[in-house]
């Protein structure tokens, strides 16, 4: 959307374009250097040349020409560049094959390769496992002391920003400032790690400085800059709210790593046993009146529930078995959630 960006690129894809070749620029090279696009397109050029080789020399039939690369080499072609400080690797053979890639396409980075030879796991001794728990839990501490929320349901995500313990310095202006400010740049971090898309609300602390405002926008609106994927970005509403959209390029890490809590089904809460305990008399009151030559009820539940029936809601059960007429039998069935329950006749 930025013409001033688009003539620069058109401008360095009339430099760089091969002999009798065309480019098309992707959005993603927006704010790329001369540089990191020439490499790109030597990088292209050579492929087609060995697909060109490997067609000359096929024998008669069919024969695979080309095979994208898997994972490892897509990811070290797309996103090692001069901003990465270090790529550490723990495997021999793949790191022969990337640093032999890297020779090749960027030489200036063999340098910032390393293999990694400790006893450690490379996941325990960079805390990758601890980050990766926290990606699912649903609040998420900041350096300062305040936290995010993060609710995700059907239609959007909703993200909450708290103080917490945090109190400032100089004023409780100072503090919500601070806070909203960090939270602006976890929020985005969050969000790619996260893999969030679609319609994503932030409820920022309410600032009554205008200052304020505009600098936590443009502290979002710069990491939004550094996303590969599409984002927009909308003004504070009269509520306070920033509301943000982005493009859904496949299913987030948490329909990946996860899957609804069979308790309660991904609400993310039950009913209480005294609730089930109350399900559990109103089915009796039914069926009795459905079936009247029943001569007793037969209830299995979770032990939460029979201890409740038992004790706090013993009177209650007495006088359901009194207004009946039959005896009730209560039952524990350890393998039943707090909610689930059978009634059966006999």
């Amino acid at each position: 959307e930025d013409e001033a960006e688009r003539a620069r690129l058109h401008a360095i894809a009339e430099r760089i374009c091969p002999k009798g070749m065309g480019l098309i620029i992707r959005t993603v090279a927006a704010g790329q250097s001369e540089q990191s696009l020439a490499a790109d397109v030597r990088y292209l050029v050579r492929l087609w040349e060995s697909i060109l080789a490997r067609y000359k020399l096929k024998a008669k039939g069919s024969t695979l020409l080309y095979r994208d690369a898997d994972l490892l080499i897509r990811l070290v072609r797309d996103r090692f560049t001069a901003d990465i400080d270090e790529l550490v690797i723990d495997n021999e053979e793949a790191y022969q094959r990337v640093r032999s890639l890297v020779e090749a396409n960027s030489p200036e980075l063999v340098d910032r390769i390393r293999f990694y030879e400790a006893k450690t796991p490379i996941f325990k001794a960079y805390h990758i496992e601890e980050e990766i728990e926290k990606l699912g839990a649903r609040e998420v501490e900041l350096k300062s002391g305040g936290f995010l929320v993060i609710d995700k349901t059907e239609a959007l995500t909703v993200i909450d920003v708290n103080t917490g313990k945090y109190v400032g310095k100089t004023n409780l202006g100072d503090t919500v400032y601070q806070t909203n400010l960090e939270a602006a740049a976890e929020i985005l971090k969050q969000i790619r790690l996260r893999d969030i898309g679609g319609i994503i609300i932030v409820d920022f602390i309410d600032m009554s400085c205008d200052e304020h405002r505009d600098a936590v926008l443009a502290e979002l609106r710069r990491a939004v800059s550094t996303d590969r994927t599409r984002m927009t970005v909308s003004n504070f509403t009269e509520l306070g709210l920033v509301e943000m959209t982005r493009k859904r390029t496949r299913e987030s890490l948490a329909h990946v790593l996860c899957e609804p809590c069979p308790m309660c089904g991904g609400r993310g809460e039950i009913r209480t046993a005294r609730t089930v305990c109350y399900a559990i008399m109103r089915e009796i009151v039914r069926l009795s009146k459905q079936y009247q030559e029943t001569k007793e009820f037969h209830i299995q539940a979770s032990e939460t529930v029979i201890d409740m029936l038992l004790e706090e809601e013993s009177s209650a059960l007495e006088l359901l078995q009194a207004f009946v007429e039959k005896p009730i039998l209560l039952e524990v069935e350890p393998s039943y959630t707090q909610e689930q329950y059978d009634v059966i006749l006999a």
